[in-house]
């Protein structure tokens, strides 16, 4: 059975969602939308779809909507779907803020939508892996570091909604709900670039999450602590290494000998949102796998973004 799905902005995002999905054979690619009809245009052409310059009409025409459009947009363009579809997958953040995330999930369940919040850090197969290695562990802290100069050409949100809103959803899809919040951060034009939080959750584990706008290196990594092991996980170069606790051994009148095993996982070489759109494909179909993140995913983790920025403003 084919889902017709309509796409919502085609901006670099939206572009690559449109590329996935029109190699998807249980999909038919019914519109793409957006403000820019030039760009609309060269795209229909490429991928042999219809487009539109209405929201409307592109949501009218679908059974599923996935919506890319700037943040600031994600309420008004989740409003036009109720009442017409059913499923919709909106973009990280799940909203602009906390109250139009809220109101987004209060029209989810009242009108009994189906969301998918587009944490795609989730299907990055390397944390796929590394889920099922600390559920088998007790953790007892994870370090969560993301980096990129080039996110600074954006001048409309903070570092935290722009970078950190990825791994805080990870801590939480790691660690489970966050008890408390203590923060710091750097301002740059006005907006936060920098910032650091120290995240304590409901089962005693600490989440520490580095995100920054300044730092010239491109980072993407995940280190974790538990009772049994030291987990290193390279987001980037689809890395996962295991090191066993160490053992520390000393014959009569010898120096001591310490001995570790370091393993490296084997990673499937999977692309992240192939893996996120064929998960909301199947889930329009009734079958919505284990760690989905839902709209309740996505307004926690906007909850924890917003109690970080509050600290750091108050500083």
């Amino acid at each position: 059975m084919t889902l017709k799905v309509s796409i919502l902005g085609v901006g670099n995002m939206g572009k690559n969602h449109l590329r996935i999905l029109s190699m998807l054979k249980s999909v038919e690619v019914t519109n793409i939308f957006d403000v820019n009809e030039d760009a609309l245009r060269e795209l229909s052409k490429q991928y042999n779809v219809p487009y539109t310059v209405d929201a409307d009409e592109a949501i009218d025409s679908a059974e599923a909507v996935v919506i890319v459009t700037p943040t600031t947009t994600h309420f008004d363009y989740f409003s036009k779907c109720v009442g017409k579809v059913q499923k919709v997958f909106l973009e990280k953040p799940l909203a602009k803020d906390l109250q139009d995330a809220e109101s987004i999930r209060t029209l989810a369940k009242e009108h009994n939508i189906y969301v998918q919040c587009g944490f795609i850090e989730r299907f990055n197969p390397v944390v796929s892996e590394l889920k099922r290695i600390v559920d088998t562990e007790k953790v007892i802290n994870i370090d969560l570091t993301r980096t990129n100069r080039l996110s600074s050409r954006i001048t409309d949100v903070d570092v935290v909604l722009d970078l950190m809103i990825h791994d805080i959803d990870l801590a939480l899809h790691l660690n489970g709900p966050v008890k408390s919040v203590v923060a710091n951060g750097k301002e740059e034009a006005g907006l936060v670039a920098f910032a650091s939080a120290l995240l304590k959750h409901e089962n005693g584990s600490l989440s520490r999450i580095l995100a920054s706008r300044m730092t010239e290196k491109k980072i993407r990594s995940i280190q974790v602590t538990t009772d049994q092991t030291y987990i290193n996980a390279e987001l980037l170069r689809k890395e996962l290494f295991v090191n066993k606790q160490s053992m520390v051994t000393q014959e009569q009148d010898q120096p001591y000998t310490i001995t570790s095993v370091e393993q490296q996982v084997s990673v499937k070489p999977q692309e992240a949102l192939l893996l996120e759109l064929q998960a909301f494909v199947s889930a329009c179909s009734g079958n919505i796998a284990e760690g989905i993140p839902t709209v309740d995913c996505g307004v926690e983790a906007l909850r924890v973004g917003d109690l970080i920025l509050k600290e750091i403003y108050s500083a």
